[in-house]
């Protein structure tokens, strides 16, 4: 990985409009060519955690359009798109987060774009600078940049994102999500046992980056979430961290496979207590 020179303003929001282009490009593609019966192309970690056609196809017109307007730059995708980069910069893509809602025709789906400078095979080496997060079904288009604040746009109108302004994580709505290998489920179940006193509810999505999202929109107070890839949380976490959030992991390490926790600062020291005791 080489190093990546200073971004300016400029780079950071053609890198920022390219984000929201492509990810709304195959949003697009997974909602019009969805078929009626999604088929089941392969499984990865366990037989339950399942790559349809429409993951690939996503994932082949993302790879494709970002070789046409950015060659030099190096790709990272979850069904297995990988390319070194000479720029600095390396594109980071979920195709369709939330495959088995997508699945199931569950309208809790997203396609996750990020542009990422270091080195995105180590936690905490990397950071994004520019990414943005698609519901195809609701339209709904999250997106952020280095330092320009954290955006949800529908159709014409343009919001912008802040945090849940709570600061009692006793009355705070929490997000997280499970894993796909039976004992890491029993792990995650036996967290949630132990917090699910401390706070006012708990929703499980389906989909790391809509949560991470929603987030940012203060639909949900903080989330919490381990066994998390570079794909499911790049584009969401910065997101999170221009709407005025923060992100962190285990025992204050960057946020990684480990543990993902974001949400307001004294959200998250707070859940890290109780996760990390």
């Amino acid at each position: 990985m080489i190093d990546q020179p200073p971004l300016g303003p400029a780079d950071l929001s053609t890198l920022e409009r390219i984000a929201c282009e492509l990810a709304t490009e195959a949003g697009r593609l997974i909602v019009e060519e969805r078929p009626r019966h999604v088929d089941v192309a392969a499984t990865k970690s366990t037989g339950t955690d399942v790559v349809t056609v429409m993951d690939q196809r996503s994932e082949e017109l993302l790879r494709t359009r970002l070789e046409e307007l950015r060659p030099q730059d190096g790709l990272l995708g979850e069904e297995g798109g990988s390319k070194e980069s000479s720029s600095g910069i390396t594109w980071v893509v979920d195709p369709i987060d939330g495959t088995v809602n997508y699945l199931y025709d569950i309208p809790a789906y997203a396609v996750s774009v990020a542009a990422c400078v270091g080195d995105v095979s180590v936690a905490g080496a990397w950071h994004t600078v520019a990414g943005a997060v698609i519901n195809p079904v609701t339209g709904e288009l999250f997106h952020a940049r280095q330092g320009g604040g954290a955006f949800l746009r529908r159709g014409e109108e343009l919001t912008l994102l802040n945090v849940s302004g709570q600061r009692d994580l006793a009355l705070s709505l929490l997000g997280t999500g499970f894993g796909y290998a039976a004992q890491k489920r029993r792990e995650q179940i036996s967290v949630v046992a132990a917090i699910i006193g401390e706070v006012r509810d708990i929703r499980r999505i389906g989909s790391a980056a809509l949560d991470l999202c929603s987030v940012a929109a203060g639909r949900l107070d903080v989330y919490y979430e381990s066994g998390l890839n570079a794909w499911d949380q790049a584009a969401g976490q910065l997101i999170v961290t221009e709407a005025g959030g923060v992100v962190r992991g285990r025992h204050g390490a960057p946020a990684g496979k480990e543990l993902v926790i974001a949400g307001p600062d004294p959200l998250v020291t707070d859940l890290a207590a109780l996760i990390d005791a």
